[in-house]
């Protein structure tokens, strides 16, 4: 294997490398497929086959010990119904109990309900034609969708959303593991609600949840534990939220460098899927996502050593020349659709997809009926970038009417 270039360096915590990993990644696929950082001591995979089958073998590459390379190399216990940090067969069997969240005829019904909230979202701009694709829109109607789901009331909702965002945020730069409010949320947030629920059943996921027997991975036929299903509502609120609002954000800034390719969108609403499919290629919401290497594995003569931390860089996957052209790091809405690593592979597909395609979907058309036309104000857009999460906390646009 060819010697590694001493600059060639990635680091998941380094904002301004962050800021553009792209350059970097093609670098790394290039002369380092199989790379290692002797600093933070992990191995990390980025052309699009590796990843891929890296997401798939969950054998060979767990989720069980954290998919976020903190969490994994801290060895903290993970608590019963994280179910992204899990593995078959209990992931398996809590991804089943979810998934009733996310059958297609639940995901229609929202639909009506999508379009009112970002209607009333566009409805309410403070500052008559200024818009902040992130604080006006991405960051709410995600998370009362979410709520939809669950039959959460709206006043709790902001509890949730802060809650989320105490231990998903770190400081520019910063480590989940230096989290003073600790790497997980308990999801101790729901606790009132859920028993207020047990009392009162109404035809929504918590009270399936609540009611919902299963046979768990001893053979025991039981319901959720409180503490499972706190976790399981943690996740689907703070995952659910986080990917659309990440993926409204990135909607602004890339259609608005790219006023041609807006404007055959505005023109030619066909174009929608493809151009949702483009840009959740092109700027993932997750960088990367961490796996626990439980055998000895070989890539490109050198062995990935058992118990060792491994990065599939998502990112660097998606932009891969092999999978996606020579001109796959061109953003361009009529690509020919293929499959991206955005959504992951394999047991931990992500479950909510199609909602968040939804969501992204009606987002921009409502915008797009409005505003035609708008132009991103980077000088005050405020970047967030963790290990976990890479995205916008604010991208404010002048917007321009039809």
């Amino acid at each position: 294997m060819t010697a590694i270039a001493d600059d060639l360096y990635y680091d998941p915590w380094n904002v301004t490398l962050n800021a553009d990993p792209y350059p970097m990644f093609r670098r790394i696929r290039a002369e380092a497929p199989l790379y290692y950082n002797e600093t933070h001591e992990f191995y990390a995979l980025s052309r699009f086959d590796d990843v891929q089958r890296t997401l798939i073998d969950f054998r060979t590459f767990s989720s069980a010990k954290g998919v976020v390379l903190e969490i994994l190399k801290s060895g903290m216990e993970i608590p019963p119904g994280v179910l992204i940090f899990e593995d078959p067969p209990i992931h398996d069997i809590h991804r089943s109990l979810l998934s009733r969240a996310f059958t297609p005829r639940k995901i229609n019904a929202l639909h009506d309900s999508i379009r009112e909230l970002t209607v009333q979202c566009l409805d309410n701009l403070p500052d008559g034609d200024r818009f902040d694709f992130v604080k006006d829109l991405g960051a709410v109607m995600p998370l009362r969708v979410v709520g939809m789901l669950f039959g959460i009331p709206v006043e709790f909702q902001q509890r949730v959303q802060e809650d989320g965002d105490r231990h998903v945020r770190t400081e520019r730069g910063g480590s989940m593991a230096d989290n003073p409010n600790g790497v997980l949320s308990d999801g101790r947030v729901f606790a009132e609600f859920i028993d207020w629920r047990v009392d009162h059943p109404a035809d929504d996921l918590t009270t399936e949840l609540l009611e919902a027997e299963f046979e768990d991975e001893t053979g025991t036929r039981r319901r959720l534990r409180r503490d499972e299903l706190l976790m399981f509502m943690n996740v689907v609120a703070v995952a659910g939220a986080e990917t659309t609002t990440r993926l409204i954000g990135w909607t602004g800034k890339l259609l608005s460098e790219h006023p041609d390719q807006r404007r055959r969108l505005a023109a030619d609403r066909s174009l929608l899927p493809g151009a949702l499919e483009e840009i959740l290629r092109y700027e993932p919401p997750a960088l990367q996502a961490a796996r626990y290497v439980t055998r000895d594995v070989e890539y490109y003569g050198r062995t990935i050593p058992e118990g060792s931390a491994l990065l599939a860089l998502i990112g660097a996957a998606n932009r891969d020349e092999e999978r996606f052209g020579a001109d796959a790091d061109s953003f361009d809405i009529t690509r020919a659709p293929r499959q991206n690593m955005t959504f992951g592979a394999g047991a931990h597909f992500c479950l909510g997809n199609s909602l968040a395609r939804t969501e992204g979907r009606i987002a921009l058309e409502e915008i797009l009926n409005r505003f035609p036309d708008w132009e991103v104000d980077l000088d005050s857009a405020v970047f967030s970038s963790s290990s976990a999460v890479r995205g916008w906390d604010s991208m404010p646009a002048q917007m321009r009417r039809s």
